[in-house]
């Protein structure tokens, strides 16, 4: 696709200013400061980005505020972010859509119920008792179980598992290679072996989550394992046996969640985070990177390092363990001359 500047700007309702002249070139794609070209749009989210913006090749910009010393057409919007979804969207590459109706290799067990519009691809295995709901998906090679249901609107990606008895809500998406309702990892140890416990619960997913690709959440041992709705799940994620996570969560790739924890609504995990089993974290609490959360965290909180501290905790802890080569080397020094003056005071008596 290719709009004009002046017509990108009125499909995102963005004030358009500075130079008139070039506000009927054309743009054909969105990109980073940095490449973009005369054909391609950029967006500023804050001013540490405007020197590199002065250098930028791009044809206009989408900015949250005007620059008056910047000769390049400015598309101005309330929230950027929200923008360079919109121009994004406009200019993502136009996919085939998949057309409504079962591929003749799929194959379904009895009492399937399929609503209107629903597409499932080649390959595709559904077992008895499932219902899916209108519009939605389900592409090549995926396997839904016995009894579980899917919603409205939803998305399937290719090789996606869903076991049995799982509830899946409303406009849901689920990348590629996902598995939902696995038997959980647990075991008891008696006559001399692990023993797996059996696992009779479910799995809940509300309306609006997304999952990534490669990801596993486990069927609980009773009850449910439950997805909060807007929730969004990044790649290699795994979620064990009755977690609840609550709604409009986000969270990194690579995390594990231990079975039977809590999170509230709008917790944010960044990547590699880690929790041990049966703790709470409370809504709100967002924490970097590679943070182990070994007890249950307060809402609102904002943790790092492993064990988890608060941040700033956390930094003062990281400035000392950054010093501590020199601390031992200083240590070793002092330890040196104390048994020098050891040695002279010895050698007085």
């Amino acid at each position: 696709m290719k709009l004009t500047i002046e017509q990108l700007a009125q499909r995102i309702g963005a004030e358009l200013v500075g130079n008139e002249k070039q506000f009927h070139q054309g743009i054909i794609a969105v990109g980073p400061i940095e490449t973009a070209g005369e054909n391609v749009i950029t967006f500023v989210t804050d001013e540490k980005r405007k020197a590199a913006l002065g250098k930028s090749g791009a044809g206009a910009v989408i900015v949250s505020s005007r620059f008056e010393d910047l000769d390049k057409p400015q598309l101005i919007v309330e929230n950027v972010n929200k923008a360079l979804i919109q121009v994004l969207n406009i200019f993502a590459p136009k996919l085939k859509t998949p057309d409504a109706g079962i591929d003749p290799t799929a194959k379904l067990g009895r009492d399937v119920k399929i609503a209107e519009g629903v597409s499932i691809g080649p390959w595709t295995v559904i077992d008895d008792g499932v219902e899916i709901g209108a519009n939605s998906v389900i592409s090549n090679g995926c396997k839904i179980g016995q009894n579980s249901k899917i919603g409205r609107n939803c998305r399937l990606d290719s090789h996606v598992v869903i076991y049995h008895n799982c509830l899946l809500g409303n406009n849901i998406i689920i990348q590629a290679g996902s598995t939902v309702g696995a038997i959980g990892f647990g075991y008891t140890y008696f006559d001399g072996a692990h023993r797996l416990i059996p696992h009779n619960g479910g799995v809940i997913i509300e309306d609006f989550v997304e999952i990534g690709a490669n990801c596993c959440i486990d069927r609980a041992k009773f009850g449910n394992t439950i997805i909060g709705a807007g929730t969004k799940i990044d790649n290699l994620v795994q979620i064990a046996h009755n977690v609840i996570i609550g709604r409009c969560c986000l969270i990194a790739a690579q995390t594990g969640i231990s079975g039977s924890c809590k999170l509230g609504d709008g917790v944010v995990l960044g990547g590699q985070v880690g929790l041990m089993d049966n703790i709470e974290v409370g809504p709100g609490t967002m924490a970097g990177g590679q943070t182990g959360i070994m007890r249950s965290v307060p809402a609102g909180k904002k943790i790092m390092w492993t064990p988890a501290l608060e941040v700033t905790e956390a930094l003062r802890v990281l400035s000392l363990v950054r010093r501590l080569p020199d601390m031992a080397e200083q240590l070793k020094q002092l330890s040196k001359r104390l048994e020098e003056l050891e040695a002279a005071k010895d050698h007085k008596a």
